[in-house]
C-alpha cells in the first residue's frame, strides 16, 4: 500500500521559513557576544542581552501559540518575521546600550513567534499517520541552522565591517518573511494533499478561519462533522485564561523533554569552555559533528518515528545522551592529548543523535494528544518548556561548575537524562509505552 504523501510544496516552504528563523536565532545568540567584544562593549551588556532575548522569547511562546490557533499560522509567521526583521535592521540604524536591549527584545519575540507558528503549520500540512516522521523532517531547518548559523555569524563579524553581522541577520529575516508570505495553505487548503490534517479538518468544517470558502464550523457541528471540535471547545470553557494560553494535554510530551533538555543546555553554553579546559584544539568540531549526526537522524526518521513505540524511541535518545556524557566524563579523567580530544569530538555524534530524536518524538506526543484546533497552544507550551529548561539549566550548570567542577556537573546532567526516561514512562499514554 502506498504511503500517504508527506512532502508537498507548502511543507518545503514551511521548512525553509523555519531554517531562516533559526539562522537568525542561532546566529544572533552565537554572534552577539563576539560582535560586542569587537566593538569594545562590555560582557555585562552581552549577558543582559542574552537574558532579555530568552525572556522575550518565553513571552512570545505564551502569546503566539493561542494567536496561531485563533487567527491562523500565516498571520503569526508573518508578524514574527516582521518583528525579527526590525530587530535585525535596527542595530544598523542605532545601537546604543538602551537600543541594543530593544533590538534583542524584538529579535527574541520575533524568533519565537515565527518558530512556534511554523512548527504548528508543519503539523497542519502533514498526514496524521506520518506526523512523527514529518516533524523529524521539519526540524531539518533547525538542525542545519545549528550547523552553519554560528559559524556564519562569526565569519561576518570578522569581516572589515563587523556590522555585516546584522546585514546577514536582516537578510535571513527578510527571507523568513518571504517564505511566511508564501505560506498560503489556510486560504487554499484544497491545494494540500488530500490526507493533510488541515485539509481534512477544513473539509469537515472544523476550521473557523482561513479560506473564505470554508464550511461554517457551527453548521458543520450540527451536521455531525464538527462534533469533536465543538466538544473540545465546550470542555475548555471553564478553564479560563490558563487553558486559553496553555494546552495541558501537551504536558506528557513537554515534561520528559524538559528533563532531557537540561543536557542540551550544557551542550549549548558550556561545551566550548569545557573543551578549552580539557585542552582540546578546536571545540567547534563537537558542534559540527553533533549537527551532522542530527541531520542524518532527521533524514532517516521515516524508518522508525511512526513505526516504533515512542517510549522505545525516547529510550534510544536517553541512551545516546548517556553515552555522550559518559564519554565527556571519561575525558575529565584523562591527560590532555589525542585520545582525550578524539573522545571529546566523538561525543558530539551521540549528542546530536540524542537531540535529534528527543525533540521530535516528544513534540509528536505533545501534538498528537492535543486537539488540532489547539496545536498552536500545544507547540507554544512544548517550545516554551524547552526554552525554560535550557535557560534554567544553563544558569544552574554555571553555579555547579563553579562550586564542584565539570566532572560533578556532568554526573548531575546524566542523572537528569535518566530521569527523563522515567518521566516518559509515567507521562506517555499507556498504549505508547
Amino acid at each position: 500500500m502506498n504511503k500517504e504523501r508527506l512532502f508537498s510544496p507548502m511543507f518545503v516552504v514551511i521548512v525553509a521559513c523555519t531554517l531562516c528563523c533559526f539562522l537568525v536565532g542561532q546566529g544572533a545568540n552565537a554572534g552577539t557576544t563576539v560582535y560586542l567584544e569587537r566593538i569594545g562593549s562590555s560582557a555585562e551588556l552581552a549577558g543582559m542581552g542574552a537574558l532579555i532575548f530568552s525572556l522575550a522569547a518565553a513571552v512570545s511562546r505564551i502569546v503566539s501559540g493561542p494567536l496561531a490557533d485563533a487567527h491562523g499560522r500565516r498571520m503569526v509567521m508573518v508578524m514574527g518575521a516582521i518583528v525579527m526583521l526590525v530587530g535585525t535592521v535596527g542595530p544598523l540604524l542605532g545601537n546604543s546600550d538602551a537600543l541594543f536591549i530593544v533590538w534583542r527584545i524584538l529579535q527574541g519575540f520575533g524568533f519565537a513567534a515565527g518558530t512556534t507558528a511554523s512548527a504548528t503549520a508543519a503539523a497542519d500540512v502533514l498526514p496524521l499517520s506520518r506526523l512523527g516522521e514529518g516533524i523529524g523532517y521539519s526540524g531539518l531547518g533547525q538542525a542545519i541552522a545549528m550547523s552553519i548559523g554560528p559559524a556564519l555569524a562569526i565569519f561576518l563579524i570578522s569581516t572589515d565591517v563587523p556590522e555585516n553581522f546584522y546585514f546577514g541577520l536582516a537578510g535571513c529575516s527578510a527571507l523568513a518573511l518571504v517564505f511566511a508570505l508564501l505560506c498560503t495553505y489556510e486560504k487554499n487548503p484544497q491545494h494540500l494533499p488530500p490526507t493533510a490534517e488541515f485539509r481534512m479538518r477544513w473539509e469537515r468544517g472544523d476550521v473557523t478561519y482561513g479560506s473564505p470558502d470554508a464550511p461554517n464550523a457551527t453548521q458543520a457541528a450540527s451536521d455531525g462533522g464538527g462534533k469533536a471540535a465543538s466538544a473540545t471547545a465546550e470542555g475548555r470553557a471553564p478553564g479560563g485564561l490558563i487553558d486559553g494560553i496553555f494546552e495541558p494535554t501537551a504536558l506528557p510530551g513537554t515534561i520528559p523533554l524538559m528533563l532531557i533538555a537540561t543536557s542540551f543546555g550544557f551542550g549549548i553554553f558550556f561545551m566550548g569552555v569545557y573543551g578549552n579546559a580539557l585542552g582540546v584544539g578546536n571545540a567547534g568540531v563537537f558542534y559540527t559533528l553533533s549537527a551532522a549526526s542530527m541531520i542524518v537522524i532527521r533524514l532517516t526518521s521515516g524508518r522508525f518515528m511512526d513505526k516504533v513505540r515512542p517510549i522505545v524511541i525516547m529510550g534510544a535518545a536517553v541512551v545516546a545522551g548517556l553515552v555522550c556524557y559518559g564519554m565527556l566524563l571519561a575525558c575529565s579523567q584523562m591527560a590532555p592529548g589525542g585520545v582525550c580530544e578524539a573522545l571529546f569530538y566523538a561525543s558530539g555524534i551521540f549528542y546530536g543523535i540524542s537531540l535529534g530524536i528527543a525533540m521530535p518524538i516528544n513534540q509528536t506526543i505533545a501534538v498528537r494528544l492535543s486537539p488540532p484546533e489547539r496545536w498552536g497552544a500545544a507547540n507554544g507550551l512544548y517550545l516554551l518548556g524547552a526554552d525554560v529548561s535550557i535557560g534554567i539549566a544553563s544558569f544552574a550548570w554555571g553555579l555547579t561548575i563553579s562550586a564542584m567542577g565539570y566532572a560533578a556537573t556532568i554526573v548531575i546532567v546524566m542523572a537528569l537524562i535518566a530521569a527523563s526516561f522515567v518521566a516518559a514512562v509515567l507521562c506517555y499514554p499507556k498504549e505508547e509505552v
